[in-house]
């Protein structure tokens, strides 16, 4: 079993986030601990949990006493004596003794915002970021055996040119870092850059970063495992493994999705409602069509792509004779080898028109 924990509270809003999230308040903070704790305590039925991801917003926009009493709630978990343990920060609102935390509480994974070291990126973006305090997070990371270190870097943004991206990925490269997460900048509803009438960057360009950054990377010693997920050896991300794996997985706090019993849900976006304890704001019961779709969506973003074994054993069904792979599997926009059935690399860039090819001829 997994675990997502969501904390929405940020110092700042980041002109392209669309995620749940709200400025910091500390009163709000500390209700909002209080209910979370319930809402764990209400639904969590004591399952083994392998992996457990606390996102935001920005998890260490809290201070040290809050940081204390979500690590604490975390204590109800049974966990796994392999598990994996993440939290997302941004350098600047992590310190040493948040850090400390960290390894008293057994987080053994961090995730760190860094989407760019280019100012007129950052200024876009509505974020700082300092490559040497970056590095100084990092060795202190270290000192306390954190050695599992994710970066998030966001490309395709408006002027930027493959030269900043280069000189991003170099600098990257060079940090003691297992994982790197990319996101293409998609400008979304209901954000700052959206209600500027800001547009995403040319198609042709966006794909020559993208094959930038997977080139480079591979040079670089990280597995390309997922479209936009980067590793070194051994430290794929276990977590998001689960949903790729479209395996069940609890959803808590504000905004948060879960996967249980065959429901997938959706969390309130309100704090209000949430703070009066009204959690759900949407269920739905998944059927074996639903189901074999979401495997594909989900297990085809991974470079390997899905078991072929393994969804026959869910669904008593041979994914190699479905008309739909055998067509795509001709076009060569599918290949396969004798345990896995897979996007072909040509086609990752535009993986996205062969997922909708398969959703409802499955």
């Amino acid at each position: 079993m997994s675990i997502y924990i969501h904390i929405p509270f940020c110092t700042t809003i980041c002109s392209y986030c669309d995620f749940c999230k709200r400025i910091y308040d500390k009163k709000y903070v500390d209700k909002y601990l209080l209910e979370l704790k319930n809402e764990i305590e209400s639904n969590y039925k004591e399952e083994v949990v392998k992996t457990i991801y606390i996102g935001g917003g920005t998890p260490t926009s809290l201070d040290l006493e809050q940081l204390d009493k979500l690590l604490t709630i975390t204590n109800i978990l049974n966990k796994d004596k392999n598990y994996e343990f993440t939290i997302e920060c941004n350098v600047d609102s992590l310190d040493e003794e948040k850090i400390r935390l960290f390894n008293k509480y057994g987080i053994n994974r961090v995730s760190i915002g860094i989407e760019s070291f280019d100012k007129n990126n950052l200024s876009f973006l509505n974020r700082t970021c300092n490559y040497k305090e970056v590095k100084e997070k990092i060795k202190l990371l270290n000192k306390y055996s954190i050695n599992n270190i994710n970066v998030d870097l966001i490309y395709a943004i408006p002027c930027e040119t493959l030269k900043v991206l280069k000189k991003d990925l170099e600098l990257i490269s060079k940090l003691k870092i297992k994982h790197v997460s990319t996101y293409s900048l998609i400008i979304e509803d209901n954000t700052c850059l959206k209600i500027k009438g800001i547009k995403n960057i040319d198609e042709e360009l966006d794909y020559k970063m993208y094959n930038l950054i997977c080139s480079y990377l591979k040079k670089h010693g990280f597995v390309h495992y997922e479209i936009s997920n980067f590793a070194k050896k051994w430290y794929f991300s276990k977590h998001n493994l689960t949903y790729w794996n479209n395996n069940e997985y609890y959803g808590f706090g504000l905004g948060a999705s879960g996967y249980i019993n065959n429901v997938r849900y959706s969390n309130t976006r309100s704090l209000t409602n949430y703070l009066k304890g009204c959690y759900r704001l949407e269920e739905e019961n998944m059927t074996k069509v639903t189901n074999k779709e979401n495997e594909l969506m989900l297990g085809l973003r991974k470079i390997k792509g899905v078991n072929k074994k393994e969804f026959y054993n869910k669904y008593n069904e041979k994914l190699e004779e479905k008309e739909i792979i055998k067509k795509l599997l001709k076009e060569g926009k599918l290949k396969q080898n004798k345990e896995y059935i897979y996007i072909n690399k040509k086609y990752i860039y535009t993986s996205n028109n062969i997922l909708v090819d398969i959703i409802g001829e499955i």
